[in-house]
């Protein structure tokens, strides 16, 4: 009877297991596309120490005198290549390298801002350290300032959504450069809902993202 009762009791084990382990790295809310690559590629490793996101948020109406801008560093990121074609990628940014550049030389100001983005009020960087954008499909397009289309999807604050960006893409001599079109992205969206009070200018909802990549061939 104890054999037959442990024979039953360890399938069931090894199925709860299972089920935590396939939940456990998934992102809190999920509207992402598939990610397709194919095995014949050569594989680009990003230069984080000149790659980095731009970002500019504002106030009450959209303009420059109404707005703050700065940067946020990457902590990795790969691509792969294909018969000198991009063909995927994802870049991992670290949140906590978030600042403003317009304050930079207010250091009292700065660090109050950029305090208040890393609280809980905005990005709450302490429970989501990271963010990123991974590449699911990339279309060459012949229209406009750019020469590639980007379909991704970008995660923060644990929210993956699907994003488009337009982009200059080139491959040559083992690197890879990608620079994004400067992209609205809805804060909302992805959990990013502070308000302040009347008095001191309404927040836009709108945040204007772009992505500026160099990766290097790995040896």
């Amino acid at each position: 009877m104890k054999r037959k009762l442990f024979l039953l009791v360890i399938p069931t084990f090894f199925a709860i297991a299972t089920t935590i382990s396939c939940k456990k790295d998934k992102p809190l809310s999920s509207e992402s596309n598939e990610v397709t690559t194919s095995k014949e590629r050569s594989q680009f490793v990003v230069d984080t120490l000149n790659s980095k996101v731009e970002w500019k948020g504002y106030k009450i109406f959209k303009s420059e005198n109404t707005s703050h801008f700065g940067t946020i560093k990457f902590e990795s990121g790969d691509v792969t290549v294909k018969e000198g074609k991009l063909e995927s990628g994802k870049f991992v940014a670290d949140m906590t390298s978030l600042t403003s550049e317009d304050l930079k030389n207010d250091t009292e100001q700065l660090e109050k801002l950029n305090g208040h983005l890393k609280s809980g009020d905005f990005f709450e960087v302490e429970k989501f350290p990271t963010a990123s954008y991974e590449i699911t499909k990339v279309t060459p397009s012949a229209e406009g300032d750019y020469n590639t289309i980007l379909d991704g999807n970008l995660t923060v604050k644990g929210i993956t959504k699907p994003v488009q960006f337009k982009a200059n893409i080139s491959v040559k001599e083992g690197t890879v450069s990608i620079a994004t079109e400067p992209k609205d992205i809805k804060r909302e969206e992805f959990g990013v809902k502070f308000q302040a009070p009347a008095e001191n200018g309404v927040i836009k909802d709108e945040v204007t993202l772009q992505i500026n990549v160099k990766a290097l061939e790995k040896k």
